[in-house]
């Protein structure tokens, strides 16, 4: 059958410019089909639409149920373009359909409505769209389910249809992945969560993943929450690459678990003292090494609140910060450059890290932190700048099992420390430095492997224990990373002066925070040792008041909070 115009079949909820790329088409020569409201839409503007109906040869029935689910439509966009099917079609009056540009009725805005039923749900329940979807795709017409794509089409076309084939595969898959997401959400809902899926988009390949024989390995977009169209700022695909490679399977890892200790930071001291301060963290492996926010005592008094967080962060541990990598939520520019190549380094020697994550880079900065062969990344993204509360991520967490996969709500707690009552006399000053210690450490003991107990003093990071498998071993580990850190540190250059470098740190009055709570005395006792004079821990265990009595003994500040409501197990 010869076809002397290219058709469209046109059937969407979202109108948005719909208009405009109707007529844009017919500029093309091409004529249109529709229906129902899209139908009215069009012609309205002063389009020349073909209805549906006079194509099949029937009304729609059944309160709008059947429409375009007729041989006539179906027969039109499944032909093959063979003399068998062409012939096919000229018999029995089937237009071929060259393009269908369809959306489906919002499934999901109906499942979140307070006051939905099933019955609504089912109603919302889109059939027709979905079988147009899966007919153009699979007949490889131009098939555009999203706002987005109509735009790039009416282009492509005007182009002379370059790379055809490959073109309408693509399309034919969005079109898949769009009708698979809409079908799991509604299987999720009639099945009250019985059945669940992962979908996502492929964003990038990484050279290897964790090791190098572990290939291939890519990184995909989530396409599983609601709004995936509109990305979460922070996500990892809205990191913009600077300078340096790629990011490894490692580095990405290494900046997801960066966002969410920084985030967690500013959370905390944003919901306890209304706002966010400077904070720069560096981490080793996913864990935090070192941390400061530019608040409380500095250890010199002409620092910049940014230099004076880097500075803070570095000291935690100078030789763990070598190859590691670093996020701050303010901006580097030259100075704070230097600061993170050189600061403490032995002999002035440069400082090797791998990534190196702010809110932007000047041209100066990037020169300076640059590495041969691209082996320092640095990644820019404004949205981390002064990041809080409302930057937390609160998707879903999966992660692969043996067989199958576990899902949970992300860690989104927040403690609100600020009414926190002390037995004793300290000044607002005091016990306000106390507080932002008590929050830093949690921040950044809730966002490690547990089981973890970290040492904050000073609005600094002192020793983190990390993955322990008892609560002795994380305090004893703490301490020995603090210690480890100020006896490497007493062999580097440029450490001002007052900071005390004994023999291992000085925990004197400082902060720890435990991720559970305490099942014996043994580690309180380890850690007030050393002098810690304020531990935040969960309650739960059948040990509490022992442990009550020793810190009322002790004279040391105990917050206890429901071990059920607020234990800060993380990548357990």
């Amino acid at each position: 059958m010869a076809q002397k115009q290219k058709v469209a079949l046109i059937s969407v909820y979202d109108k948005t410019g719909i208009t405009d790329f109707a007529k844009s088409l017919v500029g093309l020569g091409w004529q249109i089909i529709s229906s129902g409201g899209t139908a009215k839409h069009l012609t309205d503007a002063g389009i020349k639409v073909t209805d549906v109906a006079k194509i099949t040869g029937m009304p729609p029935i059944l309160s709008h149920r059947v429409l375009t689910l007729h041989p006539k439509i179906h027969g039109g966009l499944l032909a093959l373009d063979t003399p068998e099917h062409k012939a096919e079609l000229e018999q029995y009056s089937i237009p071929y359909i060259d393009l269908v540009c369809v959306d489906l009725y919002p499934l999901e805005d109906e499942i979140n409505k307070i006051g939905s039923t099933k019955e609504s749900v089912i109603e919302k329940t889109d059939m027709g769209g979905v079988a147009l979807l899966r007919s153009s795709a699979k007949g490889r017409r131009i098939t555009i389910c999203e706002v987005s794509d109509r735009e790039k089409v009416i282009e492509w076309l005007k182009n002379g249809e370059p790379d055809k084939e490959e073109f309408l595969n693509d399309m034919a898959a969005r079109a898949e992945i769009i009708v698979s997401r809409y079908c799991l959400l509604s299987s999720k809902y009639h099945s009250a969560g019985g059945y669940r899926g992962l979908l996502g988009e492929k964003y990038a390949e990484c050279a290897y993943g964790e090791n190098a024989y572990q290939k291939p390995s890519f990184l995909y977009k989530n396409l599983n929450k609601k709004d995936y169209l509109k990305d979460d700022p922070l996500a990892i695909f809205n990191w913009k690459l600077i300078a340096g490679n790629p990011l490894s399977y490692n580095n990405i890892c290494d900046v997801d678990r960066m966002i969410q200790t920084i985030t967690h930071i500013g959370a905390g001291l944003e919901k306890n003292f209304g706002s966010v301060p400077n904070i720069a963290i560096g981490v080793k492996h996913g864990n935090a090494c070192g941390a400061g926010i530019a608040q409380g005592p500095s250890l010199r008094g002409d620092l910049r609140g940014d230099l004076d967080a880097v500075e803070k962060m570095l000291l935690g541990d100078l030789r763990a910060i070598f190859g590691g990598s670093v996020m701050l939520n303010f901006p580097v520019d030259e100075k704070i450059a230097e600061e993170l190549i050189h600061k403490f380094s032995l002999e002035g020697a440069r400082r090797l890290l791998d990534i190196v994550s702010a809110p932007s880079f000047t041209e100066e900065a990037v020169e300076i932190l640059s590495r041969k062969k691209g082996k320092c990344r640095l990644l820019a993204n404004p949205s981390i700048e002064k990041a809080g509360l409302h930057t937390l991520d609160s998707t879903s967490r999966f992660r692969y099992v043996r067989g199958g996969f576990l899902t949970q709500p992300n860690y989104t707690f927040v403690p609100n420390l600020s009414k926190t009552v002390f037995d004793n006399n300290l000044s607002r000053t005091v016990l306000d430095s106390i507080l932002k210690d008590l929050l830093l450490a949690w921040a950044i003991g809730s966002t490690s492997n547990s089981n973890t107990i970290t040492i904050v003093k000073e609005n600094r990071l002192y020793g983190n224990g990390v993955g322990q498998q008892d609560r002795v071993g994380a305090a004893k580990l703490a301490i020995f990373r603090a210690d480890e850190a100020a006896n490497f540190a007493k062999g580097q250059s440029r450490v001002p002066q007052g900071l005390s470098l004994g023999e291992g740190a000085d925990l004197e009055n400082a902060t720890a925070y435990s991720d559970s709570f305490f099942p014996f005395s043994d580690a309180p006792e380890v850690l007030i040792s050393r002098g810690i004079k304020t531990i935040f821990s969960t309650s739960g265990s059948v040990n509490d008041e022992k442990i009550i009595e020793l810190c009322k003994q002790k004279g040391v500040n105990l917050i206890m909070l429901p071990d059920s409501e607020t234990r800060g197990f993380y990548q357990h």
